[in-house]
């Protein structure tokens, strides 16, 4: 029997949390920006021949990266920094 929309949605929405690369999984990110910054999005996106998401993985990931190098895993810093949850 063919699944509803509802089912392969579900479905969908389940194998989110051990999807990617890495099987690490992924999150829905849902949020109101600035028309400037959804504009430089679009900009961005269209330059690099690539997805907004795309776009938008590569400069999160890139800025938290920069701040890593700066910390220290044994601080109480780190422990601070890595203690955010989304």
């Amino acid at each position: 029997m063919a699944k509803t929309n509802s089912q392969r949605q579900a479905q969908y929405r389940k194998a989110r949390a051990t999807a990617g690369a890495d099987g690490n999984g992924e999150r829905r990110i849902s949020s109101f920006v600035s028309t400037s910054a959804a504009l430089a999005l679009g900009r961005l996106s269209k330059r690099y021949g690539v997805t907004r998401r795309e776009i938008l993985e590569k400069l999160l990931t890139a800025a938290d990266e920069e701040i890593l190098k700066t910390l220290d895993p044994d601080t109480a810093e780190w422990t601070e920094y890595f203690g955010v949850t989304a």
